[in-house]
């Protein structure tokens, strides 16, 4: 099911309740601004989402609303993260689904970072 990329923050979806604790995640990286875990059906041998810690519906209310330090120590956090896994070589990609037409499924902005073989230059 998409979602909108913007409107309201559903305090009840799965990264939220992942932020709560009410729902276990195979945690990688956490710091103040963000949480890293394992995706639970990977698309590629590396498959981590990265979500910022305060509610934020999509990469537009994020960039619109997050303070400067928190889009820095997000930023930071999701780079730390590729470098721990060592993914600067060969290479890995950065995706950020918002709103309907994405496939977003989420209402919490998150980065997804995929690795761990050649991936398609399609857009899929």
């Amino acid at each position: 099911m998409a979602v909108k990329g913007t409107g309201p923050y559903d305090d009840d979806n799965v990264f939220a309740r992942i932020l709560r604790g009410e729902i276990p995640c195979r945690k990688i990286f956490e710091d103040e601004w963000a949480l890293a875990f394992h995706d639970i059906g990977p698309k590629a041998p590396v498959h981590v989402l990265v979500i910022p810690k305060n509610p934020y519906v999509s990469f537009i209310d994020f960039s619109a609303r997050a303070t400067p330090e928190e889009i820095t120590g997000f930023t930071r956090a999701v780079g730390k993260v590729a470098e721990d896994l060592g993914l600067n070589e060969p290479g890995f990609r950065l995706i950020s689904n918002a709103g309907p037409d994405s496939g977003q499924e989420v209402p919490h902005f998150h980065v997804h970072i995929l690795a761990g073989k050649p991936l398609s230059v399609a857009l899929a």
